[in-house]
């Protein structure tokens, strides 16, 4: 597949095809391929084996910031909902046995279909590029559904008198403004991550998981502080009429700016560009594997022929489930479409059969996101609930209630915490990189949250667990970090095996393992989901979320040491 990248570091020299019928000799790292063929036979294996497997030219600090800026917006709405989201639910009457139940329809509708989109992003042939159709389309989607979760209540009060009517309609409405918001923000991070890798040469790749870590960490802190204040009676306040929409008015304005900067970061190539283009600085890229493998389409296997033009021709880390196609004969052009039409069995097939080590990966992320999410998705509840001993159900007038929001506001002040620890984690990260590994810091980050959330469930005193949410912010930054420096890391040795072997393999595509990972998130918010409602319900009280996670983070820590790969 031909990726072209506009920032020119790297400017290989314009490719001359040899004339069909000759004999063709070149080498590639020193192994020779030698072809003699007719035209057709020769276009076959050019549209096969197409160009270039030079790495991407190195990025400046500034584009990889102005990347990452998205995922401060992301978090910066997701530590909102994370804040407000239940008591959101419970202030218009939802039950307490299917508050959990909110978090069920969004991550089963992306575990259907997040391996569908990380697929099509690999093939989008917009003029914008693979991944910013997709990440400008969720990101209008994240727009619209803060937008009902936080208004849909005021809305419905204003056009709807009846109370008990009011009633039903504010749940339904906040409710798809939750599941449509999840659904979105947790679809965007697959192609954010494969836009990455695509534009970025492996070291960056590295550099911009750290600062997409570090901005995750001060987006969730950003949005954890604007939560801890007490909007209602600042003059905006009065202005927009309540704290709600002092917080809507914020996230809307952070996402809106944050994801225009990540949208013109880095210029990304569109896919297919016709050889015939004349812009000499675009460095064309050839994948030089041509045998089926984990991830890539049905195909006959054919002789590479590589252009004995281009310099410098080195593995890539990336590709797109080993389809190349940047050269193509019209007359096959229809067959081609349709060998690159992944269905859902296809591609559930491409996962189940992924190499051992991606699938201890994709277990250990599972069990890691199912215990952060127990404890992130209802903590603000457990604080107004357990530690202020508070009521949601009370009325809204009475000090029970009043002592329940005072909670939830301290549970913001620690969740700001926690992401302020993630951003200083993440830095710190690259320090212990070079002593412990990364399979050492994937262990630490589960350790650390384990013990802390087991400390804060046994002893639910506020200055402690205001303390320990620092520990949350390390599971956080593990969290969006390691398990993709690890795919990473895993790919870059198996091209190496590969380059040393002289091996015709298709590589996975870099969608397609990024999606993969995202679909854990989605499976592990349908356990928390399906289960801790029914959870709360027979203990009696939430302090069970924070044991739960504990208890889940735990045995990620002895999964992680028995079954994940170590890597140099």
């Amino acid at each position: 597949m031909t990726l072209l990248s506009e920032d020119q570091s790297v400017r290989p020299q314009p490719c001359r095809l040899p004339e069909p019928g000759k004999h063709i000799s070149t080498s590639l790292h020193g192994y020779s391929t030698d072809y003699t063929g007719s035209k057709e036979d020769y276009m076959d294996s050019v549209d096969s084996a197409v160009f270039g497997a030079v790495e991407p030219p190195r990025r400046s600090r500034g584009r990889l910031i102005l990347h990452g800026m998205v995922m401060f917006g992301r978090e910066f709405c997701y530590a909102v909902e994370a804040a407000f989201v239940t008591p959101v639910l419970l202030s218009v009457g939802l039950p307490r046995s299917l508050y959990s139940l909110v978090w069920l329809i969004s991550p089963i509708l992306g575990f259907l279909l997040q391996p569908i989109i990380g697929s099509a992003s690999d093939y989008c042939r917009s003029s914008w590029g693979r991944r910013r159709p997709y990440i400008l389309a969720l990101g209008i989607l994240m727009l619209l559904g803060i937008t009902l979760f936080l208004n849909g209540d005021a809305v419905i009060s204003a056009l709807v008198s009846d109370r008990s009517l009011r009633s039903i309609w504010a749940i339904v409405v906040v409710m798809f403004g939750v599941v449509l918001f999840d659904f979105a923000a947790d679809f965007i991070d697959g192609p954010i991550k494969a836009y990455l890798f695509d534009v970025c040469s492996h070291q960056d790749k590295e550099r911009g998981l750290h600062y997409h870590a570090l901005l995750t960490g001060l987006g969730g802190a950003c949005g954890y502080l604007v939560g801890a204040m007490d909007w209602g009676h600042s003059v905006i306040g009065q202005l927009l009429g309540s704290e709600y929409q002092v917080i809507y008015f914020f996230s809307a304005l952070t996402w809106g700016i944050f994801l225009t900067m990540h949208l013109f970061s880095i210029p990304e190539q569109p896919l297919g560009k016709d050889l015939s283009d004349p812009s000499p600085p675009s460095a064309l890229r050839l994948l030089g594997s041509h045998s089926n493998g984990y991830g890539a389409l049905t195909k006959e296997p054919v002789t590479p022929v590589v252009p004995a033009s281009i310099p410098d021709l080195r593995p890539r880390s990336f590709s797109a489930l080993g389809e190349a196609n940047s050269v193509t004969s019209s007359a096959k052009q229809p067959n081609k479409e349709a060998q690159k039409r992944m269905t859902f069995r296809l591609l559930m097939k491409a996962i189940i059969n992924m190499p051992p080590h991606y699938r201890c990966l994709c277990v250990s992320h599972l069990l890691g996101w199912a215990a952060f999410l127990c404890n992130m998705l209802f903590f603000t509840d457990f604080m107004g609930q357990i530690v202020y001993k508070g009521n949601p159900y009370a009325d809204h007038n009475s000090t029970a209630y009043a002592t329940y929001e005072r909670g939830v506001e301290v549970g913001c002040w620690g969740l700001c915490i926690n992401a302020v620890s993630s951003a200083l984690y993440s830095y710190v990260q690259r320090f212990l990189l070079p002593y412990i590994g990364l399979k050492g810091l994937y262990f630490m980050g589960y350790f650390v949250f384990g013990i802390g959330t087991s400390l804060i469930g046994l002893f639910p005193n506020i200055i402690a667990t205001l303390i320990l949410c620092s520990v949350f912010g390390v599971m956080s930054s593990t969290l969006y970090t390691i398990p993709f420096n690890l795919i990473a890391e895993y790919q870059r040795e198996e091209e190496e095996q590969l380059k040393l072997r002289g091996s015709n393999e298709i590589q996975r595509g870099t969608g397609v393992d990024c999606a993969a990972l995202t679909c854990m998130v989605q499976l592990a918010q349908i356990i928390v989901g399906a289960g801790l409602g029914a959870l709360v319900n027979m203990a009696g009280s939430v302090i069970v979320v924070v044991l739960s996670a504990s208890t889940m983070s735990l045995f990620g820590c002895i999964f992680i040491a028995l079954f994940i790969r170590y890597v140099e």
